[in-house]
């Protein structure tokens, strides 16, 4: 490609001036160029083409509604069609003519040709440029893209705003920062669509000093009124965390239109707030605006968040009904959001009704099974992704990883670790690496996950250094866990999830001093615990059940159904594991404690007001105890109930006395190395 110092060169084509009329076209001058643009439009391009052949003769920019009419339909034959006549005809020395076609093979993504045409064109100019490296960033090229707009000598706006969209839009946010401000010192001014993307990249960046700087040229330039800005305003304030700065932005907004709606609604879903966003939503629906596939997936996503069946279900079915249940933004969030409401079967359901699944869908499926304990499953699907030429991405590695993590399946876990390196090039992030730390700590080899952490090339944070505690707790190692709460407290003092993991630890071990040394640690420190909080959802509406809270209207009821339940279930074999209540009291009064954990409230209040043959699906907000866990599968097996509770952690599938996981999730380490010469001594037998 030469250099795009826009000159003219020499022209490549042999044309002659008499160049004779094809001869397909005829001659009818009656109809006006407005119904040739409305034929155009209708992708009736034949027909275009022979009633006016003498006005785009005379006035060769009338190529530019027929090249668009090809964009839209992507026809490639028909644009090089166009391109032989363009030649013939001699229109060819026109730049308009010839801009008009190159952005048509840009469009469509035929880049090779793009490239040949853009060297010989003879009258090539800014508009030029700029339509050949917006065809590189259309096609994520932006090494090409950039190489042009470096070799260009005269540049105006729109090649500043396509290059820093390109950078932004593939989250190079501080090169497309970087080069805002270059355009800015040269003496461009921004428009609307540059400081759209400018507010991306600082959204990108969460860099709210850069983005108030911006607001501030803004407010000075009035373009406050501009939709494309206001909105990339809000949207910047509210991925950077400040969701009261952004909803101001869109309330002065002189128009509320969907994208509007859409930032709003999504800035919510993402700090947090997804009640909001659910009812911004329907504030958006009552005002009388038409949800789009932007509005869907943030909505979708907030019930995931909420696991809220009911609600989920509902929307699911407004989307199919304005046609956008199809989009593969849509499907992912739907296959995430019956996964997270304990419903697989309708993950696996969605996901199979994608005609044109992505990677993002084949990473949410897997992720979907991972949390449901299907690791084997998920693996399998893995395969089938790599068999149909899918190329995985981290994300894709995080859930196998994430999977295995949680079915036990160490060995195919780290082999997968390997293949992610080593076969598909792809760094590993903290993420990964804690999982990593997760297989291993789960299988009993603390000190090599410790190892690990501290030999890894990213900075550990608090999470994986958890991750290890909670390892630790498992395995009840209490002089580890200790070391390792250290380093977790040295990073945030005020970790609550740090102290009680190495509380529970001591208590396991029944170091009741160590464990009242952690409780005066956290008083001094102004830490408190997270109460555990579980809820249940039934006719559209979630009841909430928290440890020492009477407010609910049944709890009267529920306790005593929860004496006679645990006095069926003690004569069945159920033996109160009061060694996991982190206090030094009675054993009575340890039971008493343990009857009233929020998740065996709402299994009870479950019970008492669903049919006996419907699932009861229960979301917590924490780790399922052991003593609960064991608990539960007595309650599914007496009251023959599939019980589905979702934890902090993973999903699991309690019936007929048995739990999804294996109980894997919730052996010490001796209970494991039970289990396996157990079934060891099981396949000795089996053989002989």
């Amino acid at each position: 490609m030469g250099r795009c110092s826009c000159y003219v060169r020499p022209l490549s084509y042999s044309i002659s001036p008499h160049t004779p009329t094809p001869r397909f076209l005829c001659t009818n001058t009656s109809k006006t160029p407005t119904e040739f643009t409305t034929l155009c439009s209708k992708g009736l391009l034949k027909e275009a083409f022979e009633a006016f052949r003498s006005h785009i003769w005379s006035d060769p920019p009338l190529f530019s509604p027929l090249l668009k009419s090809c964009i839209q339909t992507q026809s490639l034959s028909v644009i090089q069609q166009l391109h032989s006549l363009i030649v013939t005809s001699g229109c060819f020395l026109d730049k308009s003519v010839t801009n008009y076609l190159l952005n048509a093979y840009a469009k469509i993504g035929d880049l090779r040709i793009a490239v040949r045409l853009f060297d010989v064109i003879p009258r090539r100019n800014i508009m030029s440029c700029n339509i050949l490296i917006g065809g590189f960033v259309q096609n994520g090229d932006l090494e090409s893209a950039r190489r042009v707009f470096d070799e260009m000598t005269e540049r105006n706006v729109a090649t500043w705003n396509v290059m820093v969209l390109g950078l932004t839009q593939f989250e190079f946010n501080e090169e497309g920062l970087s080069l805002f401000s270059q355009m800015h010192s040269l003496g461009f001014i921004p428009d609307g669509f540059t400081l759209g993307s400018v507010f991306r990249g600082c959204a990108g960046l969460k860099d709210l000093y850069m983005g108030r700087q911006v607001h501030g040229y803004v407010v000075k330039s009035g373009l406050e009124s501009n939709s494309v800005v206001g909105n990339s305003l809000a949207h910047m304030y509210m991925k950077s965390g400040s969701l009261g700065e952004g909803e101001k932005v869109i309330k002065a907004m002189p128009v509320t239109t969907v994208v509007a709606y859409n930032t709003l609604i999504a800035g919510r879903a993402q700090n947090g707030f997804s009640e909001g966003a659910l009812d911004q939503y329907n504030i958006m629906k009552t005002a009388g605006f038409r949800p789009d596939r932007i509005t869907f997936v943030s909505v979708i996503s907030s019930c995931s968040e909420l696991a809220t069946l009911g609600q989920g279900q509902q929307i699911h079915t407004e989307a199919v009904k304005t046609g956008c249940s199809r989009d593969v933004g849509v499907i992912s969030s739907l296959v995430s959001m019956y996964s997270k409401c304990g419903c697989l079967d309708d993950s696996v359901n969605a996901f199979s009704e994608s005609e044109k699944a992505d990677v993002v869908v084949w990473s949410s499926m897997i992720a979907a099974y991972g949390f449901h304990g299907k690791g084997k499953e998920a693996i399998k699907l893995f395969n089938r992704m790599d068999q149909e030429g899918l190329e995985a991405n981290d994300v894709t590695f995080l859930s196998l990883l994430y999977a295995c993590s949680h079915c036990g399946l160490k060995d195919k876990g780290i082999e997968i670790f390997d293949t992610m390196v080593e076969k598909y090039k792809l760094e590993p992030r903290l993420e990964h690496y804690t999982c990593v730390v997760d297989l291993l700590g789960r299988s009993g080899r603390l000190e090599e996950a410790e190892s690990f952490i501290r030999t890894v090339t990213v900075k550990a944070d608090t999470i994986i250094w958890k991750t290890l505690l909670s390892a630790c707790k498992i395995h009840k190692n209490a002089d580890m866990a200790k070391r390792i709460a250290e380093e977790v407290l040295r990073i945030d003092p005020h970790d609550s999830a740090s102290y009680v993991l190495l509380s529970n630890t001591q208590a396991s071990a029944k170091r009741w001093k160590d464990v009242s040394e952690v409780r005066k640690a956290m008083r001094d420190r102004s830490v408190w615990k997270e109460p555990g909080i579980s809820w249940f959802e039934v006719k559209n509406q979630v009841h909430q059940f928290c440890t020492g809270d009477e407010s609910h209207p049944q709890l009267m009821e529920i306790d005593l159904y929860l004496k006679e339940l645990t006095w069926e279930m003690k004569l069945r074999g159920y033996v109160p594991d009061t060694g996991s209540v982190l206090h030094d009291m009675e054993a009575e009064e340890k039971e008493n404690n343990l009857a009233h954990h929020s998740e065996k409230l709402a299994i009870a209040f479950a019970l008492m007001n669903t049919p006996e043959d419907y699932p009861i699906r229960v979301m917590k907000n924490l780790r399922v105890c052991g003593d609960c866990h064991v608990a539960i599968k007595y309650i599914s097996d007496i009251k023959n109930r599939e019980i589905i509770v979702r934890d902090a952690s993973r999903f699991h599938h309690f019936k007929n006395g048995k739990c999804s996981c294996g109980d894997y999730w919730s052996r010490t380490k001796e209970e494991i190395n039970l289990v396996c010469l157990f079934v060891h001594g099981l396949s000795g037998v089996l053989r002989l």
